[in-house]
């Protein structure tokens, strides 16, 4: 069993189940309005269409993946363990049940294609999650040596206190775009000029308001979210990307700025 407290994750499976399969119907219906009415329900990418399986059997299967789907995602909030080699082997099981959801529901539907990028971003997925959990737990264990009066008053400029969250800042703004330009099409730049904008946006903010609660102003790290966009732009853009700096730069001081009022509070 993956939790300690099981009553509570056979809740959040149910539950989160359901919400799967209430999300799969609105985008079948949102596809194709009449399909769960009354007319056809082989629908692209919801309903097995490439599998060459039976209608009726499409269904099922997709409503059994996407109910998985739902669970898996419902459970993964719970924290696995406590201690380091359990939450470590129960993490890996629950990823490979994750990705074995993925292929499966990529297989029927896709024939496979697209399956190993997929899988990598489901992985970074896990690896953003993992370090921000990190990030949060060498705070909280600053926190409390602190109210022991076993740490020190801060340092410049928060530069300890920073220090933890730059590997999130260099992971955020340097190699996941390099990493998206490696599937990037030259053509249409989908992953480094529509995707990573939006992820740059909510992952600096949020790892920001994380640091300010917890620490309070960092001037340190909107700086080194600026900076790892700035070797990002020459690495991967060019020139006319360095606007992408500045959105780096504002939604991380946006963060931080938010963060600092609810530590007041």
């Amino acid at each position: 069993m993956l939790f300690t407290h099981r009553e509570q994750a056979l809740r959040r499976l149910l539950l989160g189940g359901c919400l799967g399969v209430a999300g799969y119907l609105l985008l079948a219906f949102l596809s194709q309005p009449g399909a769960i009415l009354g007319g056809s329900l082989r629908l692209s990418f919801t309903f097995c269409y490439n599998a060459g399986v039976p209608e009726t059997l499409g269904v099922a299967l997709g409503l059994l993946l996407w109910f998985a789907f739902g669970a898996e995602i419902g459970v993964a909030t719970l924290p696995f363990a406590d201690d380091g080699p359990v939450l470590v082997r129960r993490t890996l099981l629950h990823f490979t049940a994750m990705a074995a959801t993925l292929s499966l529901w990529v297989g029927l539907n896709f024939s496979g294609v697209g399956l190993p990028f997929l899988l990598f971003l489901l992985a970074l997925v896990y690896l953003l999650v993992w370090l921000g959990r990190w990030v949060g737990w060498y705070a909280e264990g600053a926190a409390i040596q602190e109210k022991l009066g076993l740490a020190s008053g801060p340092s410049l400029l928060k530069w300890k206190e920073t220090l933890p969250h730059i590997l999130f800042a260099l992971l955020l703004c340097l190699l996941l775009p390099t990493l998206f330009s490696l599937f990037d099409p030259p053509d249409v730049p989908v992953l480094t000029g529509l995707i990573y904008p939006c992820l740059l946006m909510i992952g600096a903010f949020c790892s920001a308001l994380s640091l300010a609660k917890r620490q309070g102003f960092c001037p340190l790290y909107p700086a080194a979210c600026a900076l790892f966009l700035l070797a990002a732009v020459f690495l991967v853009y060019n020139s006319t990307a360095l606007p992408l700096c500045a959105v780096g730069l504002c939604a991380a001081l946006l963060g931080e700025g938010a963060g600092c009022l609810l530590r007041r509070k």
